[in-house]
């Protein structure tokens, strides 16, 4: 059941007049039936799966808060490698195994061929998702940063809820637990803006992401007979869709879930403004995810408070580690080492920027910043869309081969109506962002006339009937 269909947007109609109608005590256990029964329309067999993960999460809770000592810490390894390892099976032992082959043939005599047996195993979606919620739990038991929680039925929909379990926020324990216990009245004000941020991420998704795929598509099937320009369109446009696509998965989770009157963390803030490498990866793309690498993985590695070498080591080590986080595939790791290298890069020129800070304009300076940052973003996409390093290969080549002849290609290109629209609407999305920067989009409609505000939601549900694609395409992270 994809958040694009008409088949959700009925399932949580009914969720929520049922959610609401029953009694307080009652309405936890309404949202994890429906989060079980939402994950069982995708792959019925894998709710075991799920079912496992939350008892070894909840046991290891249980256990880890009753130890002390050296106990404490290996009843913690035991639960984050159980978690890791199931993770690691349905997701890395083929590719492991595949890598392994081709690292040997490479170097040993062709008569040396070794096979490595595969598993076939599909990767039951949300898989990435819910074993690191898993895995902040134990290790912010361990840490007593939160009490163990005592209720299963409680940890169950931690993990489960339907929001945000295919593709996050991935978010913390502590904070949900907590709201689980407060007492939900219906607040229109709040369901008003859960019911904002599901319609513009249904905009995001089905009106732009859905129709940029297509092109995205095109360039990155057989890029070695496509025209460069058709390459550097698909380029720039997969930079959007990948945002309008994964960021839209997070506005239905957060607006969701304010429906029913629960908060889950932000994830997206207006990336594509960011004025540098590391505050584009810090505080605005994913955000959930960063904070879980900076509290689970870079600072456990020391973080800034080592000597310089070590701390860009760490940074590299964080963003390879992201990379194949997002998938079994060389790509990803290479889309990693590309972002991890940039981020060193920023922090070794911190005295050239502060000169160049200091002669420029504060508008050129920030808007060069801007540009600067989009285009070594929009260089790691390539890698994280081509299905191999090859094929990236391929494109780039191709494309940056091809600059000094672009005018004249361009010229001759097929500029058809469907791009026009789609550039349309990258525009209009950049206009919705920059005005969120700066006043809050939704505040700043909320004063406008009434006839303003409703014209733009009318018109908004009117482009999502005659221009999007639904239920085309599930959600590009639901792959990860």
């Amino acid at each position: 059941m994809q958040f694009n269909s008409f088949l959700f947007l009925l399932f949580f109609a009914v969720v929520v007049v049922v959610y609401y109608a029953a009694p307080q005590r009652w309405r936890w256990i309404i949202l994890l039936l429906a989060s079980y029964y939402f994950y069982s329309t995708f792959q019925l067999e894998y709710l075991l799966l799920l079912a496992f993960d939350t008892l070894v999460t909840f046991g290891g809770g249980l256990l880890i808060a009753r130890a002390e000592g050296r106990r404490r810490y290996g009843l913690l390894a035991v639960g984050v490698l159980i978690e890791l390892a199931v993770l690691g099976l349905f997701k890395y032992f083929d590719f492991a195994a595949s890598s392994l082959v081709a690292g040997y043939s490479a170097l040993a005599h062709p008569a040396q061929a070794v096979t490595v047996p595969k598993l076939g195993l599909v990767l039951p979606v949300g898989l990435s998702f819910y074993t690191f919620s898993c895995v902040s739990y134990l290790v912010d038991v361990y840490r007593r940063k939160i009490p163990a929680e005592a209720n299963l039925g409680r940890m169950a929909l931690y993990v489960a809820f339907f929001p945000k379990l295919l593709a996050g926020p991935i978010e913390r324990a502590g904070p949900f637990l907590m709201e689980l216990l407060k007492p939900v009245r219906f607040d229109p004000a709040v369901v008003a803006m859960g019911l904002q941020l599901m319609l513009l991420g249904l905009f995001k998704k089905v009106v732009i992401a859905d129709r940029l795929a297509g092109f995205v598509n095109t360039g990155f099937t057989d890029p070695s007979f496509q025209s460069p320009v058709t390459l550097l369109v698909s380029i720039y446009f997969y930079a959007f869709q990948i945002y309008c696509d994964f960021s839209a998965y997070s506005d239905l989770a957060i607006g969701a879930a304010a429906v029913l009157g629960l908060k889950l963390m932000e994830n997206f803030r207006r990336p594509y403004l960011s004025r540098n490498i590391a505050e584009f990866w810090s505080t605005r793309w994913h955000i959930s995810l960063s904070l879980f690498w900076r509290d689970y993985l870079y600072i456990p590695l020391g973080g800034s408070r080592v000597s310089k070498p070590r701390w860009y080591l760490n940074q590299l080590i964080v963003f390879l580690v992201s990379g194949l986080w997002h998938g079994a595939n060389w790509t990803f790791v290479m889309w990693g080492g590309i972002n991890g290298l940039a981020q060193v890069i920023y922090i070794m020129a911190a005295n050239p920027r502060k000169a160049l800070a200091r002669i420029l304009p504060a508008w050129l300076w920030g808007t060069l910043g801007v540009l600067l940052t989009f285009h070594v973003v929009l260089l790691a996409w390539v890698f994280f869309r081509a299905d191999s390093i090859a094929q990236a290969w391929t494109v780039l080549t191709r494309t940056l081969g091809a600059v000094p002849r672009l005018p004249g290609l361009m010229a001759h290109y097929n500029w058809t109506g469907e791009f026009w629209l789609s550039i349309g609407l990258i525009v209009l999305l950049i206009a919705y962002e920059v005005i969120e920067e700066t006043r809050g989009f939704w505040n700043w409609l909320g004063s406008r006339p009434i006839v303003l505000r409703w014209g733009v939601y009318y018109a908004m549900s009117a482009m999502l009937l005659v221009f999007g694609k639904w239920g085309l395409s599930q959600f590009v992270y639901m792959n990860f």
